[in-house]
Protein backbone atom coordinates (compact mmCIF):
# COMPACT_ATOMS: atom_id res chain seq x y z
CA UNK A 1 0.00 0.00 0.00
CA UNK A 2 1.42 3.46 -1.10
CA UNK A 3 1.42 6.38 1.49
CA UNK A 4 -0.06 9.52 0.19
CA UNK A 5 2.38 12.15 -0.57
CA UNK A 6 3.17 15.08 2.24
CA UNK A 7 3.55 18.47 2.23
CA UNK A 8 7.29 17.39 2.79
CA UNK A 9 7.19 15.45 0.00
CA UNK A 10 5.89 18.03 -2.24
CA UNK A 11 8.22 20.89 -0.94
CA UNK A 12 11.14 17.98 -1.51
CA UNK A 13 10.04 17.52 -5.24
CA UNK A 14 10.01 21.25 -5.50
CA UNK A 15 13.38 21.86 -4.76
CA UNK A 16 12.25 23.53 -1.69
CA UNK A 17 13.99 21.43 1.11
CA UNK A 18 18.31 21.66 2.05
CA UNK A 19 18.68 20.71 5.38
CA UNK A 20 15.99 19.77 8.52
CA UNK A 21 17.35 19.65 11.92
CA UNK A 22 15.39 15.85 12.72
CA UNK A 23 13.55 14.88 9.14
CA UNK A 24 12.52 11.96 10.52
CA UNK A 25 11.04 13.42 13.83
CA UNK A 26 9.73 16.47 11.09
CA UNK A 27 7.71 14.13 9.03
CA UNK A 28 5.92 13.17 12.40
CA UNK A 29 5.36 16.30 13.60
CA UNK A 30 3.63 17.39 10.15
CA UNK A 31 1.72 14.00 10.36
CA UNK A 32 0.44 14.70 13.65
CA UNK A 33 -1.73 17.81 12.79
CA UNK A 34 -1.38 21.19 11.78
CA UNK A 35 1.79 23.07 12.97
CA UNK A 36 2.57 26.31 12.81
CA UNK A 37 5.74 27.74 11.35
CA UNK A 38 7.37 31.09 10.69
CA UNK A 39 9.93 33.16 9.07
CA UNK A 40 11.45 36.22 9.47
CA UNK A 41 12.47 39.16 7.18
CA UNK A 42 15.15 42.32 8.40
CA UNK A 43 14.25 45.12 6.79
CA UNK A 44 17.33 46.33 5.72
CA UNK A 45 16.60 47.27 2.43
CA UNK A 46 12.79 49.02 1.36
CA UNK A 47 11.95 46.35 -0.62
CA UNK A 48 12.35 42.39 -0.20
CA UNK A 49 13.88 40.67 -2.85
CA UNK A 50 14.31 37.32 -5.17
CA UNK A 51 15.73 35.24 -2.19
CA UNK A 52 12.69 36.57 -0.07
CA UNK A 53 10.53 34.90 -2.86
CA UNK A 54 11.81 31.58 -2.08
CA UNK A 55 10.63 32.05 1.60
CA UNK A 56 7.28 33.51 0.72
CA UNK A 57 6.41 31.14 -1.69
CA UNK A 58 7.41 28.24 1.23
CA UNK A 59 4.77 29.77 3.81
CA UNK A 60 2.33 30.20 1.41
CA UNK A 61 2.62 26.30 0.31
CA UNK A 62 2.64 25.63 3.89
CA UNK A 63 -0.78 28.14 4.50
CA UNK A 64 -2.06 26.25 1.94
CA UNK A 65 -1.35 22.45 2.91
CA UNK A 66 -3.47 23.92 6.05
CA UNK A 67 -0.73 24.95 8.13
CA UNK A 68 -0.20 27.76 10.66
CA UNK A 69 2.56 30.43 8.99
CA UNK A 70 3.30 33.52 11.27
CA UNK A 71 5.50 36.30 9.00
CA UNK A 72 7.88 38.33 10.80
CA UNK A 73 9.24 41.67 9.68
CA UNK A 74 12.47 42.15 11.87
CA UNK A 75 11.94 46.10 13.97
CA UNK A 76 14.31 44.99 15.90
CA UNK A 77 16.69 42.64 14.31
CA UNK A 78 16.76 45.04 10.95
CA UNK A 79 18.49 47.62 13.33
CA UNK A 80 21.53 45.19 13.79
CA UNK A 81 21.87 43.40 11.11
CA UNK A 82 22.60 39.70 10.23
CA UNK A 83 26.02 39.54 9.96
CA UNK A 84 27.71 39.25 6.54
CA UNK A 85 30.53 36.95 5.62
CA UNK A 86 33.02 39.97 4.60
CA UNK A 87 32.06 43.54 5.75
CA UNK A 88 30.48 45.19 8.30
CA UNK A 89 27.08 46.49 7.77
CA UNK A 90 26.48 49.77 7.53
CA UNK A 91 23.19 50.25 10.43
CA UNK A 92 20.07 51.88 9.47
CA UNK A 93 18.41 54.86 11.28
CA UNK A 94 15.99 53.74 13.27
CA UNK A 95 13.68 55.92 11.23
CA UNK A 96 14.79 54.28 8.04
CA UNK A 97 14.30 51.25 9.26
CA UNK A 98 10.67 51.82 10.84
CA UNK A 99 10.08 53.00 6.95
CA UNK A 100 11.54 49.96 5.62
CA UNK A 101 8.92 47.89 8.51
CA UNK A 102 5.92 49.66 6.76
CA UNK A 103 6.58 48.66 3.27
CA UNK A 104 7.50 45.08 3.62
CA UNK A 105 4.28 44.32 5.93
CA UNK A 106 2.40 45.89 2.59
CA UNK A 107 4.75 43.87 0.12
CA UNK A 108 3.75 40.39 2.25
CA UNK A 109 0.12 40.82 2.05
CA UNK A 110 -0.47 39.12 -1.20
CA UNK A 111 1.46 35.98 -0.72
CA UNK A 112 -0.76 34.74 2.47
CA UNK A 113 -4.20 34.28 3.48
CA UNK A 114 -4.50 37.26 6.19
CA UNK A 115 -8.42 36.27 6.46
CA UNK A 116 -10.46 33.19 7.55
CA UNK A 117 -9.78 30.29 9.97
CA UNK A 118 -6.62 29.66 9.07
CA UNK A 119 -5.30 32.86 8.66
CA UNK A 120 -1.56 34.16 8.57
CA UNK A 121 -0.22 36.13 11.67
CA UNK A 122 2.04 39.48 10.72
CA UNK A 123 4.46 40.20 13.45
CA UNK A 124 7.24 42.67 14.29
CA UNK A 125 10.02 41.98 16.50
CA UNK A 126 10.47 45.42 18.05
CA UNK A 127 6.94 45.04 19.89
CA UNK A 128 8.87 42.11 22.16
CA UNK A 129 12.47 43.42 22.33
CA UNK A 130 12.37 46.88 22.99
CA UNK A 131 10.80 47.05 26.28
CA UNK A 132 13.55 44.24 27.49
CA UNK A 133 16.14 46.10 29.44
CA UNK A 134 19.75 45.59 28.42
CA UNK A 135 20.20 43.51 32.06
CA UNK A 136 17.29 41.65 31.40
CA UNK A 137 18.30 40.38 27.96
CA UNK A 138 21.76 39.17 29.59
CA UNK A 139 20.31 37.51 32.50
CA UNK A 140 17.35 35.78 30.73
CA UNK A 141 18.53 35.39 27.27
CA UNK A 142 22.41 35.59 27.47
CA UNK A 143 23.13 33.05 29.60
CA UNK A 144 21.68 30.07 27.64
CA UNK A 145 24.54 30.87 24.56
CA UNK A 146 27.90 29.76 25.11
CA UNK A 147 30.66 31.44 23.35
CA UNK A 148 32.57 29.07 22.31
CA UNK A 149 29.57 27.36 20.13
CA UNK A 150 28.66 31.13 18.66
CA UNK A 151 32.16 31.77 17.04
CA UNK A 152 31.61 29.09 14.99
CA UNK A 153 28.51 30.41 13.08
CA UNK A 154 29.29 30.45 9.70
CA UNK A 155 29.53 34.33 8.70
CA UNK A 156 30.49 34.81 12.48
CA UNK A 157 33.77 32.36 12.22
CA UNK A 158 34.78 34.40 8.48
CA UNK A 159 34.57 37.68 10.44
CA UNK A 160 36.82 36.53 13.04
CA UNK A 161 39.01 35.32 10.66
CA UNK A 162 39.33 38.60 8.67
CA UNK A 163 40.77 41.92 9.46
CA UNK A 164 37.91 43.34 10.13
CA UNK A 165 37.12 41.19 12.88
CA UNK A 166 32.95 41.80 14.21
CA UNK A 167 31.19 44.38 16.83
CA UNK A 168 29.74 42.70 19.45
CA UNK A 169 26.79 44.69 17.97
CA UNK A 170 26.65 41.82 14.92
CA UNK A 171 27.80 39.27 17.26
CA UNK A 172 25.01 39.35 18.98
CA UNK A 173 22.22 38.82 16.25
CA UNK A 174 22.34 35.29 16.49
CA UNK A 175 20.39 35.76 20.20
CA UNK A 176 18.10 38.20 18.96
CA UNK A 177 16.95 35.35 16.16
CA UNK A 178 16.86 32.93 18.67
CA UNK A 179 14.67 35.08 21.14
CA UNK A 180 11.37 35.31 18.36
CA UNK A 181 11.68 31.83 18.03
CA UNK A 182 11.35 31.49 21.79
CA UNK A 183 9.00 34.43 21.83
CA UNK A 184 6.91 32.65 19.42
CA UNK A 185 7.02 29.45 20.50
CA UNK A 186 5.46 30.65 24.00
CA UNK A 187 2.89 32.83 22.62
CA UNK A 188 1.62 31.33 18.94
CA UNK A 189 2.51 27.74 19.81
CA UNK A 190 4.76 28.03 16.73
CA UNK A 191 7.14 24.66 16.25
CA UNK A 192 9.19 25.39 13.27
CA UNK A 193 11.22 27.88 11.37
CA UNK A 194 12.26 28.36 7.87
CA UNK A 195 15.03 30.38 6.05
CA UNK A 196 17.73 29.80 3.71
CA UNK A 197 20.39 27.85 4.18
CA UNK A 198 23.13 30.18 4.76
CA UNK A 199 21.06 30.98 7.81
CA UNK A 200 21.39 27.71 9.44
CA UNK A 201 23.71 29.07 12.54
CA UNK A 202 21.47 31.36 13.48
CA UNK A 203 18.24 29.22 12.86
CA UNK A 204 19.54 26.51 14.90
CA UNK A 205 20.29 29.19 17.64
CA UNK A 206 16.97 29.32 18.45
CA UNK A 207 16.29 25.43 18.79
CA UNK A 208 18.83 25.22 21.09
CA UNK A 209 17.74 28.21 22.86
CA UNK A 210 13.96 26.58 23.38
CA UNK A 211 15.76 22.98 24.48
CA UNK A 212 17.36 24.76 27.11
CA UNK A 213 15.17 27.50 28.46
CA UNK A 214 11.49 25.04 27.95
CA UNK A 215 12.87 21.33 27.47
CA UNK A 216 10.87 21.14 24.28
CA UNK A 217 11.78 20.30 20.58
CA UNK A 218 11.66 22.41 17.90
CA UNK A 219 12.31 22.41 14.22
CA UNK A 220 14.36 23.92 10.72
CA UNK A 221 13.43 23.68 7.85
CA UNK A 222 15.85 25.27 5.49
CA UNK A 223 15.72 26.38 1.29
CA UNK A 224 18.33 25.63 -0.80
CA UNK A 225 20.46 28.73 -2.15
CA UNK A 226 19.39 28.61 -5.89
CA UNK A 227 21.89 28.84 -8.55
CA UNK A 228 22.67 28.95 -12.28
CA UNK A 229 24.88 26.24 -13.67
CA UNK A 230 27.75 28.44 -13.82
CA UNK A 231 27.16 28.33 -9.89
CA UNK A 232 25.75 32.65 -9.93
CA UNK A 233 23.25 33.06 -7.36
CA UNK A 234 19.65 33.93 -9.38
CA UNK A 235 18.27 37.17 -8.63
CA UNK A 236 21.02 39.44 -9.86
CA UNK A 237 20.12 41.19 -13.30
CA UNK A 238 22.79 42.85 -14.80
CA UNK A 239 24.35 43.27 -10.96
CA UNK A 240 21.49 44.63 -9.84
CA UNK A 241 18.87 42.89 -7.16
CA UNK A 242 15.90 41.84 -8.63
CA UNK A 243 13.23 43.83 -6.27
CA UNK A 244 9.67 42.54 -5.30
CA UNK A 245 8.67 46.48 -4.66
CA UNK A 246 7.62 47.88 -8.47
CA UNK A 247 9.01 50.99 -7.66
CA UNK A 248 12.57 49.47 -7.35
CA UNK A 249 12.26 46.50 -10.02
CA UNK A 250 9.50 47.65 -12.21
CA UNK A 251 7.03 45.00 -13.24
CA UNK A 252 8.57 44.74 -16.69
CA UNK A 253 11.82 44.22 -15.62
CA UNK A 254 10.63 41.95 -13.40
CA UNK A 255 8.91 39.82 -16.29
CA UNK A 256 12.00 40.02 -18.55
CA UNK A 257 14.15 38.68 -15.95
CA UNK A 258 12.32 35.38 -15.67
CA UNK A 259 11.71 35.45 -19.64
CA UNK A 260 15.27 35.25 -19.92
CA UNK A 261 16.35 32.40 -17.65
CA UNK A 262 18.29 29.97 -19.40
CA UNK A 263 16.29 26.63 -20.60
CA UNK A 264 18.81 24.62 -18.60
CA UNK A 265 17.53 26.36 -15.27
CA UNK A 266 13.46 27.29 -16.05
CA UNK A 267 12.09 23.71 -14.96
CA UNK A 268 13.80 24.22 -11.50
CA UNK A 269 12.25 27.59 -11.11
CA UNK A 270 9.19 26.55 -12.32
CA UNK A 271 9.37 23.67 -9.46
CA UNK A 272 9.83 26.33 -7.18
CA UNK A 273 8.17 29.09 -7.82
CA UNK A 274 4.74 27.87 -9.84
CA UNK A 275 1.86 26.01 -8.89
CA UNK A 276 1.92 24.12 -11.91
CA UNK A 277 2.13 20.16 -12.02
CA UNK A 278 5.07 17.61 -12.57
CA UNK A 279 2.56 17.13 -15.67
CA UNK A 280 2.76 20.61 -17.13
CA UNK A 281 6.44 20.85 -16.19
CA UNK A 282 7.57 18.07 -17.76
CA UNK A 283 5.68 19.15 -21.02
CA UNK A 284 7.26 22.72 -20.88
CA UNK A 285 10.47 21.47 -20.05
CA UNK A 286 10.02 19.26 -23.21
CA UNK A 287 9.15 22.34 -25.13
CA UNK A 288 12.36 24.04 -24.61
CA UNK A 289 14.35 21.54 -26.33
CA UNK A 290 11.54 20.98 -29.01
CA UNK A 291 10.85 24.28 -30.04
CA UNK A 292 13.37 26.52 -28.01
CA UNK A 293 12.41 29.64 -29.75
CA UNK A 294 9.15 30.08 -28.75
CA UNK A 295 10.64 29.82 -24.85
CA UNK A 296 7.16 28.45 -23.72
CA UNK A 297 9.16 27.28 -20.60
CA UNK A 298 10.01 31.05 -20.12
CA UNK A 299 6.85 32.66 -20.64
CA UNK A 300 5.18 30.41 -18.45
CA UNK A 301 7.33 30.86 -15.41
CA UNK A 302 7.30 34.85 -15.77
CA UNK A 303 3.50 34.98 -16.66
CA UNK A 304 2.97 32.85 -13.35
CA UNK A 305 5.75 34.36 -11.21
CA UNK A 306 5.03 38.52 -12.58
CA UNK A 307 1.03 37.62 -11.77
CA UNK A 308 1.91 36.65 -7.85
CA UNK A 309 4.23 39.25 -7.30
CA UNK A 310 2.50 42.18 -9.18
CA UNK A 311 -1.25 40.80 -9.79
CA UNK A 312 -2.71 39.82 -13.00
CA UNK A 313 -3.55 43.15 -14.80
CA UNK A 314 0.34 44.02 -13.93
CA UNK A 315 1.25 41.23 -16.22
CA UNK A 316 -1.07 41.33 -19.25
CA UNK A 317 0.03 44.94 -19.63
CA UNK A 318 3.74 44.02 -19.73
CA UNK A 319 2.93 41.13 -21.76
CA UNK A 320 1.36 43.23 -24.30
CA UNK A 321 4.36 45.56 -23.77
CA UNK A 322 6.48 42.38 -25.13
CA UNK A 323 4.61 41.94 -28.03
CA UNK A 324 4.30 45.57 -28.57
CA UNK A 325 7.73 45.74 -28.73
CA UNK A 326 8.22 43.14 -31.73
CA UNK A 327 5.67 44.70 -33.62
CA UNK A 328 3.06 42.41 -32.55
CA UNK A 329 0.96 44.83 -30.71
CA UNK A 330 -1.29 48.17 -30.31
CA UNK A 331 0.80 50.57 -27.99
CA UNK A 332 -1.60 53.02 -27.12
CA UNK A 333 -2.91 50.46 -25.13
CA UNK A 334 -0.14 50.69 -22.69
CA UNK A 335 -0.30 52.46 -19.36
CA UNK A 336 2.12 55.35 -19.39
CA UNK A 337 4.01 53.39 -16.33
CA UNK A 338 4.46 50.12 -18.32
CA UNK A 339 5.40 52.46 -21.35
CA UNK A 340 8.00 53.91 -19.31
CA UNK A 341 9.82 51.26 -18.25
CA UNK A 342 9.46 48.81 -21.41
CA UNK A 343 10.97 51.87 -23.16
CA UNK A 344 13.49 52.54 -20.83
CA UNK A 345 16.35 50.91 -22.38
CA UNK A 346 15.96 51.55 -25.71
CA UNK A 347 18.17 53.37 -27.59
CA UNK A 348 16.85 56.67 -29.12
CA UNK A 349 17.02 60.34 -29.16
CA UNK A 350 15.26 63.00 -28.81
CA UNK A 351 12.68 64.42 -31.13
CA UNK A 352 10.53 67.81 -31.34
CA UNK A 353 7.12 67.80 -32.05
CA UNK A 354 6.52 67.92 -35.92
CA UNK A 355 9.21 66.65 -37.10
CA UNK A 356 9.44 64.56 -39.87
CA UNK A 357 9.43 60.49 -39.68
CA UNK A 358 12.72 61.38 -42.01
CA UNK A 359 14.82 63.40 -38.99
CA UNK A 360 13.80 61.32 -36.46
CA UNK A 361 15.23 58.26 -37.96
CA UNK A 362 18.35 60.05 -38.32
CA UNK A 363 17.87 61.27 -34.56
CA UNK A 364 17.05 58.10 -33.05
CA UNK A 365 20.54 56.26 -35.26
CA UNK A 366 17.74 54.18 -37.27
CA UNK A 367 19.55 55.72 -40.32
CA UNK A 368 22.92 57.35 -41.35
CA UNK A 369 21.35 60.19 -43.41
CA UNK A 370 18.18 62.01 -44.46
CA UNK A 371 18.68 60.55 -47.96
CA UNK A 372 18.81 57.13 -46.45
CA UNK A 373 15.64 57.35 -44.25
CA UNK A 374 13.95 58.11 -47.41
CA UNK A 375 15.33 55.20 -48.85
CA UNK A 376 13.72 53.36 -45.85
CA UNK A 377 10.56 54.85 -46.10
CA UNK A 378 10.07 54.07 -49.97
CA UNK A 379 10.65 50.85 -49.60
CA UNK A 380 7.80 50.56 -46.46
CA UNK A 381 10.77 49.55 -43.64
CA UNK A 382 9.71 52.06 -41.62
CA UNK A 383 6.74 52.19 -38.93
CA UNK A 384 5.67 54.55 -36.05
CA UNK A 385 4.18 53.31 -32.89
CA UNK A 386 3.59 49.78 -35.49
CA UNK A 387 1.45 51.75 -38.12
CA UNK A 388 3.93 51.55 -41.59
CA UNK A 389 4.52 54.82 -42.73
CA UNK A 390 3.90 55.46 -46.08
CA UNK A 391 4.96 59.35 -46.89
CA UNK A 392 8.49 60.74 -46.46
CA UNK A 393 6.74 63.79 -45.04
CA UNK A 394 5.10 62.13 -42.67
CA UNK A 395 5.64 63.84 -39.30
CA UNK A 396 5.37 62.88 -35.62
CA UNK A 397 2.62 65.32 -34.26
CA UNK A 398 1.56 65.84 -30.68
CA UNK A 399 -0.47 62.34 -31.00
CA UNK A 400 2.56 60.44 -32.15
CA UNK A 401 4.61 60.77 -28.74
CA UNK A 402 2.36 57.93 -26.57
CA UNK A 403 1.20 59.30 -23.00
CA UNK A 404 3.38 62.78 -23.99
CA UNK A 405 6.42 60.48 -23.50
CA UNK A 406 7.55 58.65 -26.81
CA UNK A 407 7.11 57.45 -30.03
CA UNK A 408 8.08 54.10 -31.06
CA UNK A 409 10.08 54.29 -34.59
CA UNK A 410 10.92 50.66 -35.97
CA UNK A 411 12.90 50.05 -39.22
CA UNK A 412 12.65 46.94 -40.50
CA UNK A 413 11.37 43.79 -37.77
CA UNK A 414 14.51 43.62 -35.75
CA UNK A 415 15.09 47.53 -35.28
CA UNK A 416 13.47 49.68 -32.91
CA UNK A 417 14.62 53.05 -31.44
CA UNK A 418 12.28 55.71 -28.73
CA UNK A 419 12.01 58.71 -30.35
CA UNK A 420 11.68 60.65 -26.97
CA UNK A 421 9.52 63.96 -27.04
CA UNK A 422 11.76 67.12 -26.48
CA UNK A 423 10.86 69.20 -24.33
Amino acid sequence: MTTAPTILDELEWRGLLAQTTDEDALREHFAAGPVTVYCGFDPTAPSLHFGNLVQLVLLRRLQRAGHRVICLVGGSTGLIGDPKPTAERVLKTKEQTAGNVDRIKQLVQPFLDFEGDNAATLVDNLDWTAPLSALDFLRDVGQHFRVNQMIRKEAVAARLNSEIGISYTEFSYQILQAMDFLHLFRTFGCTVQTGGQDQWGNLTAGVDLIHRVLGERAHVITTPLLTDENGNKFGKSEGNAVWLSADMTSPYAFYQYWINIADSEVGKLLRVFTDRTAEEIAELEKATVDTPHLRSAQRALATDVTTLVHGAEATAQVEHASQVLFGKGDPTALDAGTLRDATAELAGGEVPVGSTVVDALVAVGLAESKGAARRLIGEGGVSVNNVKVNGVDDVLDEQAFLHDQVALVRRGRKHIAAARKAS
